[in-house]
């Protein structure tokens, strides 16, 4: 009854883990280029009572043997780097990514961070940035009387200025993509920075060799957060904490009754 116990135990902190998860994805189900989490759980060690295999005669062995699970643990949440849908803005600053990729940001401290949001503006001295100020990598600058600002599928920005009609190229926008996304740090703010487990960040031009997607002007991308699955994911793990709570609750009622014997 004591495994019981422990193991019950162990299931409702999975399973309150997996709730705020689940609470921070719908939390950030309007949030622009978020990826939502995924709770990943495993069974822990096994108390072996009875080895499977182990021998039983001379010409015999167990065939299945008596092993007492210990309970679970929350193994990772994973980051699940599925496309949102795109949400049309016409804002020429909006950009969305149409396949693999992260948009490279220079970060105030000098490092280089990863986004999938491009709600990208123009700073005063007509920088593309986000909307904390950081800088998008390469740098790209508009002129102040830049009528209009087109960004190809390709990445190149060109724009027109008055008395011309010819347009200038201000920049190209390279993509950077990595081995395993989801070994990506999550800093907030729309940010990733890699790890050993994401690998190093493989740059090119959208569209390119490296398989990297094209860019389209002018839509967002939404949360990839489905706020239907995610009520049936809740109503699931509270469910699982709830049966949790029930096996604790019978076996402090079996230990009562021990305690309850008379001799």
């Amino acid at each position: 009854m004591i495994r019981a116990l422990y193991s019950a135990a162990s299931g409702m902190s999975a399973q309150q883990t997996n709730v705020d998860t689940i609470a921070n994805n719908l939390a950030n189900a309007n949030t622009a280029g978020f990826k939502m989490r995924r709770a990943q759980f495993q069974d822990l060690m096994y108390q072996n009572m009875v080895q499977p295999g182990a021998s039983a005669g001379a010409q015999s062995v167990v065939p299945s043997g008596l092993q007492l699970g210990l309970g679970t643990r929350t193994a990772s949440n994973e980051i699940v780097f599925t496309q949102g849908d795109f949400s049309q803005t016409s804002n020429p600053m909006d950009v969305v990514i149409q396949g693999k990729g992260f948009f490279q940001i220079q970060r105030q401290s000098g490092d280089l961070a990863y986004t999938r949001a491009g709600n990208f503006q123009l700073n005063k001295d007509g920088n593309i940035v986000t909307s904390d100020g950081d800088l998008l990598n390469p740098q790209i600058t508009i002129p102040p009387d830049a009528q209009s600002v087109t960004i190809a599928t390709d990445g190149t920005v060109s724009f027109t200025q008055p008395g011309q009609t010819a347009a200038q190229v201000g920049g190209q926008i390279q993509l950077a993509n990595f081995p395993n996304p989801a070994g990506l740090n999550s800093l907030g703010k729309n940010l990733y920075t890699p790890t050993e487990a994401s690998g190093d960040a493989i740059v090119g031009n959208p569209g390119g060799q490296e398989g990297l997607g094209t860019l389209l002007q002018g839509y967002s991308e939404q949360s990839n957060v489905s706020v239907v699955d995610e009520f049936v994911n809740l109503i699931v793990s509270q469910r699982a904490y709830e049966a949790n709570s029930k096996v604790v609750k019978a076996a402090d009622e079996m230990y009562q009754q021990m305690n309850n014997v008379t001799q």
